[in-house]
């Protein structure tokens, strides 16, 4: 037996008699006993199965044969009979943006299939709708959520003149459901300090119409003054919508969360005492890298520890934008031009190399960890770049994320192993938007997006991710679009990338508890971990392929206790 394999034996040794005799003659906290399911570990590279599972003060006291259990389990322990669904750690959020999911779960959401305009008549006629039935006075904000062109005529956005139709005497914005553009009325570009004379700033794009004015449709490093610009919700709206948000994650199956690019009223609000009364699932928060500035003023600040259920994870840094959008930073020319149609073009970095490498330098000196959105290939190779000139090693252990890593290359492969990249794949990209991004690139580019199979060859340490609200929050929809890799047209990109269901689950729960340094807490069900638990009506290993997305959460459980349930 190695080393390693003897630490292991010894840990559940002790950790099974500390179950049975207590800990210094203190009475043992109630356990709770499941069983009578299929109980998929994810404990290793094959899958793995237990008859039962025992928790107590939060933590898996054993995983083994149900016998054994009922006996570590004690007198009168609280009894979980799983009657035959299949449970499995809880998911591991490994990249979402819940401060925004707070705000679609408390606002108007135009990816809600009654809410979703066909047209510009029809989005006047959602507005009008939804600001008398919240009440909203005349001169307030109207945000509405998750705008996408797609649907709508000619595929043509909704432009500031059927806004200011729409909702005169309002400030008026939709933001694009790839979080990386908005489209704003008249009231709202003056406000921002927008007219017909402002230019695109580096990075990003201002679309004009026929006569050059600004039509309203800004993108990137453009839509930034006008972002900023919208009001916060109070405090009272805020903790009801963490309460809601924190449902929907929830209803998924998740028990780790991910906040990923938090400004600074929103780090203040997240890690507030009354916001950590409310968490109930653990949430890892990645101030944005334009927060550096004041982050590095405090003295205050401990990244990587938990406090309640938050913690500061490490630094986000955006290096281009969305590929569906045509805003993300390629080395080759999209086929369709920029969002307006000018060609040749191939996209923008939102910053220069010089001001990544400087900035990630003092977040990487301070001891926090890297998190890079890189789509485009240009970008990720801006990403290498910066990391290698930090001199970043895998042996290092510094553990830096990028997130998306879209449209890769196979040389960024090598790259990555040899820095300890861990990449954080978005393969709800295959059935979403591969139809898209085939219109502009050539199909052996589109299809080695999102190269789950090819990292899990390099020995990568990768994850899946729905970029929330980007694309809906469904975890069965991520494992298997992971698995089939098909469009909606039906079209498959990359089948030699497609994923087992095994492998697909791990990508939900071992990968991404590695990224974030939580791989002895979380993402496996062993003696020691959280008891975090998610629970499914059927098991996706024996599932077939088709039916995978039918699958629904029964029950998820954060450290042992039941935090929802399907009614």
């Amino acid at each position: 037996m190695g080393a390693s394999k003897s630490r292991l034996a010894l840990t559940t040794t002790a950790l099974l008699a500390l179950a049975t005799s207590g800990q210094a003659g203190k009475p043992l906290a109630p356990a709770s006993l499941w069983f009578d399911g299929t109980i998929i570990t994810m404990d290793g590279p094959a899958p793995r199965t237990v008859q039962a599972v025992v928790a107590r003060d939060g933590r898996i006291v054993f995983a083994g044969p149900l016998a054994r259990a009922r006996k570590i389990a004690g007198a009168r322990p609280e009894l979980h009979d799983l009657d035959g669904a299949t449970m499995l750690p809880g998911f591991v959020d490994a990249h979402s943006h819940f401060a925004m999911a707070m705000q679609v779960a408390g606002g108007i959401d135009l990816a809600d299939p009654a809410l979703a305009p066909k047209d510009a008549a029809s989005l006047a006629e959602v507005l009008k709708t939804q600001v008398a039935a919240r009440g909203i006075p005349p001169g307030s904000w109207v945000v509405a959520w998750n705008y996408s062109e797609q649907g709508l005529p000619g595929k043509q956005h909704i432009t500031r003149n059927d806004l200011d139709a729409a909702l005169p005497g309002y400030k008026v914005v939709l933001v694009h459901f790839t979080g990386h553009g908005l489209v704003a009325n008249s009231a709202a570009l003056d406000l921002a300090g927008i007219t017909d004379s402002t230019q695109a700033p580096s990075g990003g794009v201002i679309m004009r119409d026929a006569a050059g004015r600004p039509n309203g449709v800004l993108f990137e490093n453009a839509m930034m003054p006008l972002a900023m610009k919208i009001p916060q919700p109070t405090a009272a709206q805020k903790l009801a919508m963490l309460d809601m948000a924190q449902k929907y994650y929830a209803s998924e199956g998740y028990t780790h969360v991910q906040e990923g690019a938090t400004q600074l009223p929103d780090i203040a609000f997240l890690t507030s005492d009354a916001a950590k009364a409310r968490l109930k699932l653990d949430l890892a928060i990645l101030p944005f890298a334009s927060t550096l500035p004041e982050l590095l003023k405090r003295t205050d600040l401990n990244f990587g520890a938990w406090s309640g259920h938050v913690k500061l994870q490490g630094i986000k840094f955006v290096l281009d934008g969305s590929p569906q959008a045509r805003t993300a930073f390629f080395t080759r020319d999209y086929a369709n031009g920029s969002p307006q149609g000018a060609h040749p073009w191939h996209g923008e970095s939102n910053m220069t190399q010089d001001q990544f490498d400087t900035a990630a330098k003092q977040a990487y000196d301070r001891g926090w960890q890297l998190f890079v959105h890189a789509n485009g290939d240009a970008a990720i190779d801006m990403a290498i770049k910066g990391f290698d000139k930090l001199g970043i090693k895998a042996a290092d252990n510094r553990r830096p994320v990028v997130i998306h890593s879209q449209f890769m290359r196979p040389d960024h492969l090598q790259a990555y192993r040899r820095i300890g990249v861990g990449p954080s794949y978005f393969s709800n990209h295959t059935y979403l938007f591969a139809d898209i991004h085939r219109t502009n690139f050539p199909a052996s580019v589109v299809d080695f997006i999102s190269p789950l199979k090819s990292s899990m060859r390099q020995g990568l340490h990768a994850s899946n991710h729905s970029d929330y609200p980007v694309t809906r929050l469904d975890s069965m929809q991520q494992l298997w679009s992971s698995m089939a890799r098909t469009s909606l047209t039906g079209v498959v990109s990359g089948p030699t990338e497609r994923l087992t269901a095994y492998e697909g689950l791990q990508m939900l729960t071992t990968g991404p508890a590695w990224q974030v340094f939580e791989e002895g807490r979380k993402g496996r069900i062993r003696a020691g971990l959280l008891a975090d638990f998610v629970v499914l009506d059927k098991n996706p290993l024996t599932t077939p392929l088709d039916q995978i997305r039918s699958i629904k959460v029964k029950m998820t459980v954060k450290e042992g206790k039941v935090v929802w349930v399907r009614g």
